[in-house]
């Protein structure tokens, strides 16, 4: 009864004129916009004027008048789609690559419709310390909070559009891309730092560094350590002279190493990687290359050091993952955290290099009831998998619990979760169940991740419950 209520309230709340603005004064249904700039006059006036005031306000409003009533409304249902009746090229469902999500359906949180102190009608700039002066920063935290004894890039002070353009996209997965830049690095950091600088050359211990892509070794925006480095860096890079470790002096411009072989340079320090590597059950062809095929040897912003990003490192090689980046719904620890979150990188024991040979139990390991991860204090990271997987601090605020027991419970009450044995011979399997019955484990076109990119709901219950699908 209660629910009924609740819908019948929506729905007369979505019919009523309430989402329209009623009108102080009583206006002609054919109201010009010269009448309604007599009293809104400062909608037309100020450094950055919206174009469409230009081709009057009824291109925009629409009046409705209702016996005494007078209501001003938009010409759409929604801002946003108003707004691409113009700039259709705006458009979110129609640009490839990652959207700046307020672009994606609420202009509004940006821009002014009218008139603003600031270019492209900014409601503020976008630069300044605070989340009160500097508009990306009332979403954004970056550069607001350096830790003691941490640096803060001074481009800051500039403003976030002296790297950013929020409106860019190209395709999904590049970094030029998702994180909505001019340029990509090291062009854009070039253009401040120039790589033939002494003070720059003095730095990097004479290293030739003016090819080499900045953002591996430096955060562009703050830095718990001095100079922008990375929060996560090779035991041997942060070492105090530590570059004459793998670099001898270059030559002829270029960087020479203390070993040619690089791989080989790499097990004088990580002998147990490459036993692993070598010795696995199920070996990992893409770890048989040199470890800088997929890490950095200096830094990186994620653990374990990949060369570019966590996902980024794998699907370069492995194609059929990268098709499954493209569908709608994608599962978290897959595409953000890694695949290396679920499998072995550098090979182990089971089929597809699974941390564990039991599927639910892989998936058990973050979505079982009485997941306990392990505290690291001193990254802010939280550890599954014996300490092997880290994530970060807060990782585990998002992830559903399921509230399995005795091998019941999901999705609903007293629903098997596991294999149900025959019983009248508890040694044969008489169905086969785990959480890829139901579920994919990378992506879906659907939500919930279901197998064959099902909907969720009674159709897909039946693919199973036969007599139940025929009722």
């Amino acid at each position: 009864m209660r629910k009924a209520l609740y819908c019948l309230a929506l729905v007369v709340l979505i019919a009523s004129p309430a989402f329209s603005k009623k009108h102080p004064v009583p206006l002609d249904p054919k109201t010009d916009a010269a009448k309604c700039l007599e009293c809104h006059e400062d909608k037309s006036k100020g450094k950055a004027v919206h174009s469409a005031i230009a081709t009057g306000c009824t291109s925009c409003h629409e009046v409705r008048v209702n016996k005494e009533i007078t209501r001003v409304k938009l010409t759409t249902a929604t801002s946003h789609r108003l707004c691409l009746q113009c700039h259709a090229d705006k458009n979110a469902s129609e640009m490839k690559g990652k959207v700046h999500s307020p672009a994606v359906r609420d202009c509004l949180k940006c821009h002014d419709p009218h008139v603003s102190d600031n270019t492209n009608q900014l409601l503020k700039p976008a630069s300044g310390a605070t989340k009160n002066e500097n508009l990306c920063l009332s979403c954004h935290n970056q550069g607001v909070n350096v830790p003691q004894g941490g640096s803060r890039h001074m481009a800051l002070d500039m403003g976030c559009a002296t790297c950013h353009t929020t409106h860019k996209t190209s395709d999904k997965g590049d970094r030029e891309a998702n994180f909505h830049l001019t340029k990509n690095s090291p062009a854009l950091c070039v253009d401040c730092h120039d790589p033939g600088d002494e003070t720059i050359k003095k730095a990097h211990a004479g290293q030739p560094v003016g090819g080499t892509d900045c953002l591996t070794c430096h955060d562009p925006h703050q830095s718990s350590s001095p100079k922008l480095q990375q929060k996560f860096q090779h035991a041997v890079f942060s070492g105090k002279d530590s570059c004459a470790s793998c670099h001898d002096v270059p030559r002829d411009g270029k960087v020479v190493l203390t070993n040619a072989d690089k791989k080989a340079l790499c097990i004088s320090c990580h002998e147990e990687q490459a036993k692993k590597i070598e010795g696995s059950k199920v070996q990992h062809a893409g770890a048989m290359g040199d470890c800088t095929d997929c890490h950095n040897p200096h830094a990186s912003k994620f653990p374990g050091l990949p060369k570019s990003d966590p996902v980024s490192a794998c699907v370069a090689c492995h194609a059929d993952q990268a098709e499954q980046h493209k569908k709608k719904v994608l599962h978290q620890p897959a595409f953000a955290q890694g695949c290396s979150t679920c499998h072995e990188p550098h090979g182990g024991a089971n089929k597809k290099l699974l941390r564990k040979a039991d599927r639910s139990g892989l998936c058990l390991e973050c979505h079982g009831p009485e997941v306990k991860p392990e505290v690291d204090e001193a990254g802010k990271l939280v550890k599954i998998f014996d300490g092997k997987v880290r994530l970060p601090e807060r990782y585990f605020d998002r992830v559903p619990r399921l509230a399995l027991r005795y091998g019941l419970g999901h999705p609903v009450e007293r629903h098997p979760a596991v294999d149900q044995v025959d019983p009248n011979d508890n040694t044969k399997v008489r169905v086969a169940i785990n959480c890829s019955t139901c579920h994919q484990p990378h992506s879906s076109a659907e939500p919930s991740l279901l197998v064959n990119d099902q909907r969720n709901g009674m159709q897909f219950c039946g693919s199973c419950h036969k007599d139940f699908a025929t009722r």
